[in-house]
């Protein structure tokens, strides 16, 4: 599990396609090497990172670098197959007990993509409005929570598949919202708490 407060923006490296015997290995390297990645080299093997919304698993680590291995279907479903050589990716470490819970509590399985369709400064912010499929808009509520490639945000407004939040400056600087841009594709993962409250009044 994580809580959507991204501690490093780290780049695609490298990146190799499928085989008979395994999937595309990504290779990601952490440039910011703060307390939370103090230890990358001694990261065990299977632990989780959250990269930019999905929750991928460390095959192999170096002292400011760590390898995962992507499957067809995360592929297909998420902005990943997208990423190219340098594609800057927001990172978070798996949540330990007793940690501070920052934002609120993401589980790193990409929903869908969303669209960027806006960017707008709002005093010392920026509002941005994204578009989602229907069949997740239904779960996005005015003051609810919504992960923007792994960020954890609080939506603002909601009017039909659209929604806007609020990026404050020090979010622009510390994840790759600084990068994105007006079409760009996000992957989006909603409340979890939403999710269980749609499903049990589909089944009372």
């Amino acid at each position: 599990m994580f809580t959507g407060i991204i501690t490093a923006v780290g780049r695609l490296t490298s990146k190799s396609p499928p085989t008979g015997e395994r999937d595309a290995r990504f290779v990601i390297g952490v440039p910011d090497r703060n307390a939370a990645w103090a230890d990358l080299d001694r990261i065990a093997l299977g632990a989780s990172i959250n990269c930019s919304g999905c929750c991928l698993t460390v095959v192999e680590a170096g002292s400011d670098w760590f390898a995962v291995d992507v499957s067809g279907e995360t592929l297909s479903k998420t902005t990943l197959g997208a990423w190219t050589e340098q594609s800057p990716i927001n990172l978070e470490r798996a949540l330990r007990m007793g940690d501070e819970l920052g934002g609120h509590v993401v589980s790193g399985h990409v929903d869908g993509l969303g669209t960027v369709i806006s960017t707008t400064p709002e005093h010392g912010s920026t509002r941005w409005r994204f578009s989602v499929p229907q069949a997740l808009a239904r779960f996005i509520a005015p003051k609810g929570s919504v992960a923007i490639n792994g960020v954890s945000l609080t939506v603002n407004e909601v009017e039909g598949n659209t929604f806007g939040v609020n990026i404050i400056p020090h979010t622009e600087r510390v994840t790759n919202f600084g990068t994105l841009a007006v079409g760009d594709a996000v992957n989006v993962e909603i409340d979890m708490l939403a999710r269980y409250v749609a499903r049990l009044a589909e089944v009372s």
